[in-house]
């Protein structure tokens, strides 16, 4: 018998795909479950926007069904509903970047990971709330306001892919995509209890690719309810494609088959913990990233301590540069087309830094970054893999712009309280945030697994591994 509404929803994703496969269930029936889950729980936290008609969604889902009886399978994601993050074009679908700016823009061709998901049998309901640009890691913006955290809607869902983390942890999409230049996969989320995957640079090549899109430091991604679910998403998104230069060409698969053939005994992991004190934590963050090693040790895992091998402070100010030349070239249009009034502050502080740049500032940021990388070969050397928080705070009130003190000391940027997500981004490694539980005030956190150049796998494969001790969690069940 077909589970009820109310209990299909929770399903992971994986299951719902093999469940639609068999015929146990239709997609119809899927796509109506998910449509009264958003009718129930979107207004509380404004995960989802721009959603579609839902007699043509169900319509849509009818035609699946057709295809399904009529033995054409379109791929792993046939029939399953997602909601986009609001960054990526969609075909026919307002896609905004939650800027006033483009309010009303809709775009005539899919970008190219909604594209493949598309290709893969899935049906676009609407997308997800972004902050303006995707700059900053709180998701509110002037077109559809704030999305409020899934486990307190008065608090931040972290971001940019806050939308996504939300609608995922209270069930009303079962599988989402998500981009990640500053920890946008992973913060948020930390920030409810789900798993937010950053793979390696590459291994999800983006189209196109213009002045908008920061192509050398960020990454398209998956997040999900359970590893099966971000790797089964992660499998549609990966793959080399001749217009994206750094597109990898490896021929790397990923399938839940791969990820039990793994045992995470003498798994040799190090703790990087605050950095030796130099990144500022909440009281709580590291206490409860703590019960998630006690977890890997009872796995089986070595867990050590290390340091970063490199001056965190250098590392910082190389980003800095990067961030600015990067973010600065993707705002420059909007800026010359005279839309400054129309942008957010920390839009045009990044672009206002940036224009004092020297080509020097550029080489040497470049040359930290190259030493930064063989530093974090010299520790794979030692560890399988590294470990850290994924957030600095817990998830803060939603009408702060940004944490502007942790631990008593002052953040000198924006963006400066979520330094802890920049070291895999700056060395182009996978990473993966997992649940580790909840703080002193019951709110989420989360803690970044980071693997060896191009280990997507392998970091995949432990977390998988990990997420057998979590069934206290209640993973995606906010």
């Amino acid at each position: 018998m077909p589970p009820d509404s109310e209990s299909l929803v929770l399903l992971p994703a994986t299951v719902l795909a093999e469940a639609i496969r068999t015929r146990t269930i239709s997609c119809r029936e899927v796509m109506s479950a998910f449509l009264d889950r958003i009718e129930q729980r979107n207004a509380s936290f404004n995960a989802i926007v721009s959603l579609q008609d839902r007699d043509r969604l169900l319509d849509e889902a009818a035609q699946r069904d057709g295809d399904i009886a009529s033995g054409r399978q379109l791929g792993a994601l046939h029939g399953l509903p997602i909601a986009v993050k609001d960054m990526a074009n969609t075909k026919g679908v307002r896609t905004t970047f939650g800027s006033p700016i483009f309010r009303d823009f809709v775009p005539s061709f899919d970008s190219l990971v909604v594209a493949r998901m598309k290709q893969a049998g899935c049906i676009v309901i609407g997308k997800t709330n972004v902050p303006e640009f995707g700059l900053g890691s709180h998701s509110f913006n002037p077109v559809f306001g704030a999305t409020g955290n899934a486990y307190d809607a008065t608090r931040s869902a972290g971001g940019s892919s806050g939308g996504a983390a939300v609608a995922l942890a209270t069930s009303m999409v079962p599988v989402a995509d998500g981009g990640d230049f500053m920890g946008s996969l992973r913060n948020p989320a930390a920030f409810n209890n789900v798993f937010g995957f950053r793979p390696s640079q590459g291994r999800v090549p983006a189209w196109p690719v213009n002045d908008s899109f920061v192509a050398q430091l960020s990454t398209e991604g998956p997040m999900g309810r359970s590893v099966g679910d971000v790797t089964m998403l992660l499998d549609v998104q990966a793959g080399y494609d001749p217009r994206s230069p750094l597109s990898l060409d490896d021929g790397q698969r990923f399938n839940e088959e791969n990820l039990r053939a793994y045992d995470a005994r003498n798994t040799r992991v190090g703790w990087l913990g605050s950095l030796d004190g130099y990144l500022s934590m909440e009281s709580g963050v590291l206490q409860t990233c703590e019960a998630g090693l006690s977890r890997l040790i009872s796995l089986g895992c070595d867990v050590e301590p290390t340091a970063l091998g490199m001056p965190p402070d250098a590392v910082w100010d190389a980003w800095l540069v990067w961030r600015r030349w990067l973010v600065s070239a993707s705002m420059a249009p909007h800026i010359k087309a005279g839309h400054r009034n129309l942008m957010k502050p920390e839009a045009l502080w990044e672009f206002d830094q940036a224009q004092t740049l020297t080509g020097s500032q550029t080489l040497q940021a470049s040359q930290t970054r190259s030493a930064f990388y063989q530093s974090m070969l010299g520790l794979f050397e030692r560890f399988d893999v590294l470990a850290l928080p994924t957030a600095q705070v817990f998830p803060f009130p939603a009408e702060l712009r940004w944490p502007s003190v942790i631990a008593g000391k002052a953040m000198d940027t924006y963006h400066r309280w979520m330094e802890v997500v920049i070291y895999a981004t700056f060395a182009g490694l996978p990473c993966i945030s997992v649940p580790v539980g909840f703080g002193p005030t019951g709110l989420p956190m989360g803690m970044q697994l980071i693997g060896k150049p191009r280990g997507d796998l392998a970091v995949l494969q432990l977390a998988a591994a990990y997420e057998t001790t979590l069934a206290d969690l209640r993973i995606g069940r906010a």
